[in-house]
């Protein structure tokens, strides 16, 4: 590959640094996980956005989640028609062969692409609606959750519920998988709806009995 260069300086010194301290005090530990291979308890659904660090927010080690980014933490319909799907081969890797406890769907705050979607729809970002847009036929899969929310008047107010429209829209569309549908119903898995505000370090988890977001 001609285009691929060495890494940046500073990116070299961070890894040295790991190596020679986190790595080196927990040897047995990264060898362990070599030789046993991962058995996460939970797969996590977030976004792409630099800003939300799942491991961090709840103190995670390696081994502990299965992790799975992309724009929006979304999660399409099944659709088994034979192409590309990155996502829908996570979520199915996690359940059927990881065999997760637990699937968590985290949104956030100030989500970019759920900020292009809301633009795609309202008819303000028409490059977004063109073909061979790939960020704007991904967002696609929450115009669903757009028609929902788009009579809210306060635009801040019309984002806010967007966002967490992404999360329940994925875990809508998670029920859709055959496998995931049989998981559930057998409580081999539940599944979980979260967002997080990166300003205020809050989050809130979805009660389905009561229909909305609260704080954990």
């Amino acid at each position: 590959m001609q285009h691929a260069k060495p890494l940046p300086n500073y990116l070299v010194q961070r890894y040295q640094g790991w190596k020679a301290t986190t790595y080196a005090e927990n040897r047995p530990w990264y060898r362990r996980l070599a030789a046993e291979g991962q058995r996460p308890p939970a797969m996590v659904i977030s976004c792409c956005d630099s800003r939300v660090h799942v491991t961090s927010i709840f103190g995670a080690d390696q081994g502990e989640f299965f992790i799975h980014r992309n724009i929006a933490n979304l999660v399409p319909a099944y659709s088994p028609d034979g192409t590309h799907h990155g996502t829908s081969a996570a979520v199915e890797f996690a359940v059927t062969s990881l065999k997760v406890a637990h699937l968590i769907v985290l949104g956030h705050s100030s989500c970019g692409g759920v900020r292009g979607c809301h633009d795609m729809c309202s008819g303000h970002a028409p490059e977004l609606e063109e073909k061979s847009s790939f960020v704007g036929r991904w967002m696609d899969i929450l115009r669903p959750g757009y028609e929902k929310v788009k009579d809210i008047e306060d635009q801040d107010a019309r984002l806010f519920a967007l966002e967490k429209q992404a999360v329940l829209t994925s875990l809508e569309n998670l029920m859709t998988f055959p496998f995931v549908e049989s998981a559930v119903e057998s409580d081999k898995l539940m599944l979980h709806g979260l967002w997080t505000d990166i300003g205020e370090g809050s989050l809130l988890s979805y009660d389905p009995a009561r229909g909305e977001f609260r704080n954990v």
